[in-house]
């Protein structure tokens, strides 16, 4: 059975505030076994990351997965924000380390916060009351230190006590065919949900893969050229995100996170092609 989820990020304005609810209010209906809520760069958007996520767990019914980092904190501070989702009735964190700061060198722990995400991940666990889900890389992370680290990295996360992992989104499914073969060489039995990114801004999506490190594929780029050219981006971008999921589905993928950028138009057309329809469609079929 195919489930879907989907990630939000908390709005910085009331314009962003709209376009959020206006998210959320298109998707639900498609059933998501679960939604996530980011924090900003930095642990920016800390109480705007709660506000949402009790939001959309009051009003829409979701579960409700919020981001949690390591980045600006203390570990009590951080552990703080966790006692809250949990009194909140959340049971679902996505534990990362974190990107730093705009403008500073790269991440740099906390004198009195956590080191990295396995040590965030552990104090999670102990706590019993989260079910953990954490990052995955299939494209090498910008930062690893050695080929195959991407893999003993996200292995020390599940011996840590994470739960499932959400891979950074990326443009071909042998990408993500091949990080899930290494996986299970591993020796990692837990799973790997794969992060697809409907591309609705290709310039930004470009710029964004280049600071993720994530390749992007020559007829890819030539595609969208192509597009942006004859005015077909959106058609472009749905077939390209459809057929992804449709390849993973033929390899036996059963699980997809979908990157919305609160914009869910696209990932809803995306889903739609899958053959997942709104709720009130099939209620109006029975």
């Amino acid at each position: 059975m195919t489930r879907i989820s989907f990630e939000f990020f908390p709005p910085r304005s009331l314009d962003a505030s709209f376009r959020l609810w206006e998210t959320v209010r298109t998707l639900a209906p498609l059933g998501p076994d679960f939604v996530s809520v980011t924090y900003g760069a930095g642990g920016t958007t800390r109480d705007l990351t709660h506000d949402a996520v009790e939001t959309i767990r009051r009003n829409w019914g979701l579960e409700v997965a919020a981001h949690l980092t390591c980045v600006g904190a203390t570990r009590r501070e951080t552990l703080a924000v966790a006692r809250r989702y949990a009194k909140a009735g959340l049971r679902q964190i996505v534990a990362l380390r974190g990107d730093a700061p705009k403008g500073s060198a790269g991440f740099t722990a906390h004198p009195d916060g956590f080191a990295d995400s396995t040590a965030l991940i552990e104090a999670l666990a102990e706590t019993g009351d989260f079910h953990i889900r954490v990052g995955a890389y299939p494209d090498p992370h910008p930062e690893a230190a050695f080929d195959g680290a991407d893999i003993a990295w996200l292995k020390r996360k599940f011996e840590a006590g994470a739960g499932s992992a959400i891979t950074q989104f990326f443009f071909e499914a042998e990408t993500f065919l091949r990080f899930r073969d290494a996986c299970q060489r591993a020796g990692i039995d837990r799973p790997v949900i794969p992060g697809i990114l409907p591309i609705a801004n290709w310039d930004g999506v470009r710029r964004f893969a280049e600071r993720a490190g994530t390749p992007v594929p020559p007829w890819v780029a030539q595609a969208f050229a192509n597009a942006q050219r004859d005015g077909t981006e959106r058609l472009l971008a749905t077939a390209i995100a459809a057929e992804l999921v449709s390849d993973l589905r033929d390899e036996g993928v059963e699980d997809f996170h979908f990157y919305t950028l609160n914009a869910p138009e696209l990932t809803r057309d995306v889903v739609r092609a899958m053959g997942i329809v709104p709720a009130q469609a099939l209620e109006r079929v029975a």
